[in-house]
């Protein structure tokens, strides 16, 4: 005999962050498993430490953190606890990514400027991640920058889903607020049976958050319009689309989106535009002044998503099998 045989069954262990940890609470119960208990601090002058309390060797280990403000500060906490896995032995390291920091950063528009998504990826592989398990990128080739295999889930079907069992499908129409999520609004059209238009924009370069409506392309007087985002931000181009609606006869507006950023002057955008309601997942926390003062934001859980997914990857199943009806 040459080696030794080992009968052991895999075995699943949960991590999670500091960064959204009722987001990992939900996703350990729909499991049916516990968050690893973490010992987690920063030092006076801001360097992060990390300690895990159970034993992670030969584990197959999902760490979710969601990259949420500060967001450079929850970055490198996930770096750090992947490193911890790395040299605690697990057998896989899974990273759970709800909201993937730096995604809009994916191509140079102009010289000199840096691809920092493509860095999140080369950062994450190089502190040891076999695996990145993520919820709708800002766009799809992200998940080229990452040398091993990317689980990209999609919110679609949770928030169609809810918009269509609150509108009336005769009256509805899915928007795009810009050229570049015509695909995914099209999508919304194939699920929901709507026809599509388009808001037309431009961004002013040189001046950050800053953008200019043109026209609205598509019927959509005395329509209700359902608003299809992957992110909002500020909120100054959702908004700006959501007036161009308005003026051109829309009965109604919702606004929908992936991920709520909600960042600067959102909250005062949100509180004084005419949009009926906001529909964000819980990928990211939703600042509690607006989760508080704002009753138009619905927030829908990704949790059972998220948790689909990891049994997949843990079972040797299909993610894919998760979205074939897309």
């Amino acid at each position: 005999m040459t080696g030794i045989k080992t009968t052991g069954e895999k075995k699943m262990m949960f991590f999670s962050g500091r960064a959204h940890p009722e987001l990992a609470e939900e996703v350990a119960h729909q499991l049916g498993v516990g968050v690893v208990p973490t010992k987690a601090f920063d030092f006076a002058n801001g360097e992060i430490y990390v300690r895990y309390q159970e034993s992670a060797r030969g584990a197959d280990c999902f760490l979710i953190q969601s990259h949420t403000a500060p967001i450079n500060k929850w970055i490198m906490e996930q770096l750090i606890m992947i490193d911890a896995l790395k040299r605690a032995s697990a057998r896989s390291i899974t990273v759970i990514v709800p909201f993937y920091g730096y995604a809009r950063q994916d191509k140079k528009h102009r010289g000199r400027e840096p691809i920092s998504a493509r860095l999140i990826a080369d950062l994450m592989k190089t502190a040891g991640a076999d695996r990145i398990l993520t919820v709708d990128l800002h766009t799809d080739q992200i998940q080229g920058f990452f040398d091993g295999p990317v689980d990209h889930l999609f919110a679609l079907p949770l928030l169609a889903d809810y918009v269509g069992k609150k509108v009336d499908r005769e009256k509805l129409t899915v928007v795009s607020p810009d050229a570049g999520r015509v695909r995914v609004a099209d999508r919304w059209c194939d699920r929901l049976g709507a026809p599509l238009a388009i808001v037309h924009k431009r961004r002013d370069k040189d001046v950050a958050n800053q953008v200019t409506v043109h026209e609205v392309v598509g019927e959509v007087k005395g329509r209700v319009c359902v608003l299809v985002d992957d992110m909002i931000d500020t909120g100054g181009t959702i908004c700006a689309a959501a007036d161009a609606l308005f003026a051109h006869g829309a009965e109604d507006v919702i606004v929908t989106a992936t991920h709520g950023v909600l960042s600067g002057p959102a909250a005062d955008r949100l509180k004084n535009s005419r949009v009926s309601e906001f529909v964000f997942t819980d990928t990211l926390p939703t600042p509690g002044e607006l989760a508080r003062d704002l009753d138009k934001i619905t927030v829908l859980s990704i949790a059972p998503t998220i948790a689909s997914a990891v049994r997949e990857v843990f079972e040797d199943g299909s993610v894919t099998s998760l979205f074939d009806e897309q």
